[in-house]
């Protein structure tokens, strides 16, 4: 006798991990955006060679280690025995986002060495948190003395002068300057894990828009869309990618949505010229 076992998509699969914030798996999530790339991937694999990794860790420490030993254990660990760090010779390597990839080679991007590196500061009790910087993810971890600030890509502690001074070109570009002044710590507040997810997909998709990788673009539109099923410009991106494919009947829903929602966007116009010719190439 045959089972009849529905066994759920990649995508619906992504949906089922992000729908509640309160129980947000945030490592679970950042392993399974590799399923659009390896749709064989064992996402619970790589979350076992991550807990033996953790494992591994936690033989190092003693009982009784404050926080500042388990802080500096665990970048020793990470970032010199391990020697996970930014590839700087092909950044934006796709591959960089994939944690299981990351774990293979030990290089990524700031946002995905982040999120191993949290999985594990959790693991040994840090009251650790990621740091939307701008241009560049951080983490950072609440001592009982204070706060340290870690570039994920170097392994690197900052202090607030480096900060400011890595701040200062977002600063300039912004005209958040003199008057304008936004004090360094807003741009240090903890971001949640949706947001980091987010942050993991947005890399990507600007990876496959400037290739034009137009089903690679609209599969990653797909995970934004469930992440965040208001975020109205998604819904015009993901329009604009199948027209781009050719997939007019599937593109016109889309920018429909977005022209209904997105009222006070600037490019209405273009999206409705747009919008118009694909429904004329429908029919």
């Amino acid at each position: 006798m045959l089972l009849n076992l529905d066994v759920p998509s990649p995508l619906q699969y992504f949906a089922s991990l992000v729908q509640s914030d309160e129980h947000f798996p945030l490592l679970e999530a950042a392993v399974s955006v590799a399923q659009d790339e390896y749709p064989d991937l064992d996402v619970e694999q790589v979350l076992g060679d991550v807990d033996q990794l953790l494992a591994r860790l936690r033989r190092r420490l003693p009982s009784d280690a404050s926080a500042l030993q388990r802080l500096r254990a665990l970048n020793q660990f990470f970032f010199r025995d391990l020697n996970f760090g930014g590839n700087i010779n092909d950044y934006y390597d796709p591959d960089n986002s994939y944690l299981n990839a990351v774990l293979k080679t030990r290089r990524g991007i700031p946002i995905s060495l982040a999120v191993l590196w949290l999985e594990l500061a959790g693991g040994v009790g840090l009251n650790a948190r990621g740091i939307a910087f701008p241009g560049h993810f951080m983490v950072k971890v609440n001592l009982p003395k204070g706060q340290v600030v870690i570039d994920p890509f170097t392994g690197q502690s900052l202090s607030r002068e480096e900060l400011a001074e890595r701040l200062e070109p977002f600063r300039q570009r912004s005209g958040l300057v003199n008057d304008f002044e936004v004090p360094i710590g807003l741009y240090l507040q903890s971001v949640p894990s949706r947001e980091i997810i987010s942050r993991m997909l947005r890399n990507l998709k600007e990876i496959h828009k400037t290739q034009q990788d137009w089903p690679r673009l609209i599969a990653v539109q797909d995970r934004l869309i469930v992440l965040h099923p208001e975020s109205w410009s998604e819904y015009r991106d993901r329009g604009l990618a199948l027209a781009e494919q050719g997939e007019a009947g599937r593109a016109v829903p889309d920018l429909e949505t977005y022209l209904a929602r997105a009222e006070d966007a600037l490019d209405l116009d273009a999206i409705a010229d747009r919008l118009a010719r694909l429904r004329r190439q429908k029919s």
